[in-house]
């Protein structure tokens, strides 16, 4: 590997040094973490004293990988925690400890951890009779499974920022302008809020923020507790720092100077999860706790084009907030080279899909790997999802989508096992629709389109038959029959046999019943599963959370009347449970297009020649998500208590937003970007975003120059 002066620089520092290290991303210095983490284990010292130190799992991958690259080394098993798992771990570890302190009912019993998931099913069973009976947020139109989801926001902000959850509400009024129904709203987040923890402590339910409150107030000031971490870890690597929370940065604080060695990397320009409670401001006051501080300027990653058009974005966004800013003018036929846009104006977003789609196919047939090219939007809807996927299948082009906060129910593998789940359980008295039986028998069975499938269901399935009991292939009419085909009737007359085998066991627990549907049957040959990974990865996810739903549920709550899988299932088709469930990342060195939401590209944290930034005139690129329960900025340190939220906060909240988002975007691009926008959105309505005046400022001048 060849490397720059700057990192060897530091790679010459002894193990038992601690260094802060900063530099905009695409200036290696997770790669000199990652040798820097090599360097200490082939200096003898043992994995097993080595933590990396991360605000998601999914960053310290670069780390994990560089172990198994290694013959050397490839046996190490490094520690790697996020806050909450450290939390998690210590909570776990000293609760006879501390349990009798922390409030709860039953001291003397052990802890329930909720997950993301169960601490929602929990909330709306709390939050969902105050709403119905009492008249909790009546003056919104909001989905119940964002109510729950933001309650629960507001609860881990609490925890990671560090004030006690009854100033929730008295800190959002305090910075509201506005209509006063909002401040009642205010009112009814914060008695959703005790309740559930009241709900939790009576039940010694652990939520997050539960976890992370026990953990920071009564085990980590304990003498026993630091004697433990300390002769467990001596070692720190700490990468993306700006990105973790306050909480975080308190901890790393104060245990620093008990480690031998220690690294730490701040990455400048970004700060892109501020909305789940990321700190900047407190990073970087870190660096004041170490002696050896370095900065990468030097940018592994952009071609000169690409930094003269990071120049001139930065210049055209000085100019939009009246803010100078120390920066050299680009070089206007740089930016041409540079930023690509169409040669006539889009009006329709199918215009703009299928500009995208013939752009990817021209990079590609010019030399462009697949692998290196990225299609990022504020968001990727199903529509725009679905409509790109179909032009570049068209083309014969792969690509992969990642959007982690799909929920479950909206994938199509989810959606088929539930339904034939309701029919193998008729005691949950939840009858399919017989749209989605159709839907679900195309989806499993080897050769059945949706109008056969429609054709074979219209026969087979009767919504007030006892048992829902589908009809054998054989009780269709011969000239139906015909049209299906007798091969299609077979697989599923084997489907049909072996869901009403299934039933003859209604105690089976619903993650046991698809870990054996999917075995024996769906991923049998004829039927669509078969040898299907991205299938198989789905139906991981389901299980998972099935397993992590039943775990989590107190067994004083599994009455004859209470049916945990019908639990579930009705939870999924509410939006609450699998709201939000990390997709497992396929390999990095698969060499397919990458369509994914701009800040999901940026937290991987890889780098690719080409980016394609689809719907430009959208606002979405730098505006907050309405999120009228909660709000990221006021429930934050930096926030003065008792100012008001203005109008012009929010303006230069966009700004802010829209630099980081642009600017860490180019941080990763070595050649070029493709700016794709029509006049009318997805919607109808027209495109007329602040990203999309800096751009078309930017190329007038630039054409001005070049004259």
């Amino acid at each position: 590997m060849n490397l720059t002066a700057e990192q060897k620089t530091l790679l010459n520092h002894p193990v038992e040094s601690k260094i802060f290290l900063r530099g905009n991303a695409g200036t290696g210095k997770t790669t000199t973490g990652t040798l820097w983490l090599q360097k200490l284990l082939k200096a003898g010292i043992p994995a097993r004293e080595i933590l990396v130190f991360v605000p998601q799992r999914a960053l310290a991958t670069p780390y994990l990988q560089k172990i198994w690259e290694d013959d050397v080394i490839h046996h190490s098993m490094i520690n790697v925690l996020t806050l909450g798992g450290l939390a998690r771990r210590m909570v776990d570890l000293y609760w006879p400890m501390v349990s009798p302190q922390t409030g709860v009912k039953t001291p003397n019993l052990p802890p329930h951890f909720l997950t993301l998931e169960t601490a929602q099913y929990y909330m709306a069973h709390i939050v969902r009779p105050l709403i119905e009976n009492e008249g909790f947020f009546e003056s919104l139109t909001l989905n119940r499974n964002r109510i729950y989801s933001q309650i629960i926001d507001n609860l881990n902000k609490a925890a990671i920022v560090g004030f006690p959850i009854e100033e929730i509400g008295t800190r959002l009024k305090s910075a509201w302008v506005g209509d006063i129904d909002q401040l009642r709203i205010y009112d009814d987040v914060q008695d959703c809020a005790q309740a559930f923890r009241d709900f939790c402590l009576e039940n010694n339910l652990l939520d997050f923020s539960l976890q992370v409150e026990i953990f920071t107030k009564q085990i980590w000031p304990s003498s026993v507790c630091q004697t433990y971490l300390k002769r467990s870890f001596r070692h720190l690597i700490v990468d993306n720092v700006e990105e973790d929370t306050p909480i975080s940065h308190d901890i790393l604080r104060a245990w620093l100077p008990d480690f031998d060695s220690a690294l730490m990397i701040f990455d400048e320009g970004a700060g892109f999860r501020y909305f789940l409670g990321a700190d900047v401001r407190s990073a970087q006051s870190l660096q004041s706790l170490f002696k050896d501080r370095y900065q990468f300027t030097q940018h592994l990653v952009n071609t000169p084009e690409i930094s003269d058009l990071k120049r001139g974005l930065i210049n055209g966004l000085a100019q939009l907030t009246g803010v100078n800013r120390p920066n050299r003018n680009p070089r206007y036929e740089a930016i041409e080279k540079a930023l690509k846009t169409p040669a006539e104006k889009l009006k329709y977003f199918p215009e703009m899909v299928q500009w995208v789609a013939e752009k990817i196919f021209n990079e590609i047939e010019t030399g462009t790997q697949p692998g290196q090219i990225a299609v990022l939007a504020p968001f990727m809807p199903d529509v725009l999802r679905f409509s790109l996927s179909n032009r570049l299948d068209d083309l014969g082009i792969p690509h992969q989508a990642h959007r982690p906060s799909r929920a479950l129910r909206d994938e199509p593998t989810t959606q088929t096992l539930l339904t034939l789940s309701t029919i193998a359980f008729p005691a949950w008295e939840m009858p399919p629709q017989r749209i989605n039986i159709a839907f679900a028998l195309m989806q499993v069975i080897q050769g059945l389109d949706l109008v056969r499938s429609q054709l074979l269901t219209h026969y087979i399935y009767q919504k007030n038959t006892p048992n829902i009991i589908l009809q054998p292939f054989e009780t269709v009419p011969a000239e139906a029959r015909d049209r299906i085909t007798y091969r299609v009737g077979a697989r599923y007359d084997h489907l049909r046999n072996w869901l009403e085998s299934a039933q003859q066991e209604p105690s089976l627990p619903l993650d046991f019943f698809l870990n054996r549907l999917f075995g024996e049957v769906l991923t049998q040959p004829g039927f669509t599963f078969h040898q299907d990974l991205n299938s198989g990865n789905n139906v991981a996810r389901l299980i998972e959370s099935i397993q992590k739903f039943r775990w989590a549920i107190k067994p004083q709550e599994l009455t004859e009347s209470f049916s945990l899988g019908k639990e579930y299932v009705q939870m999924v088709q509410d939006g609450v449970i699998g709201a939000q469930y990390d997709q497992p990342q396929r390999s990095v060195e698969e060499d397919a297009v990458f369509l994914s939401p701009a800040y999901t590209f940026l937290i991987r944290n890889q780098a690719v020649d080409v980016q394609f930034w689809l719907d430009v005139g959208s606002p979405s690129w730098y505006q907050r998500l309405d999120q009228p329960l909660t709000q990221p900025y006021v429930l934050s340190r930096n926030w003065v208590k008792g100012q008001i939220w203005t109008a012009e906060n929010e303006i230069d909240a966009a700004y802010q937003t829209l630099e980081r988002l642009s600017i860490g975007l180019l941080n990763r691009c070595r050649k070029k970007v493709f700016i794709a926008m029509s006049e009318l959105d997805v919607r109808g309505f027209e495109n007329r975003g602040l990203l999309i005046k800096i751009i078309n400022h930017l190329l007038r001048v630039s054409q001005r120059g070049m004259g």
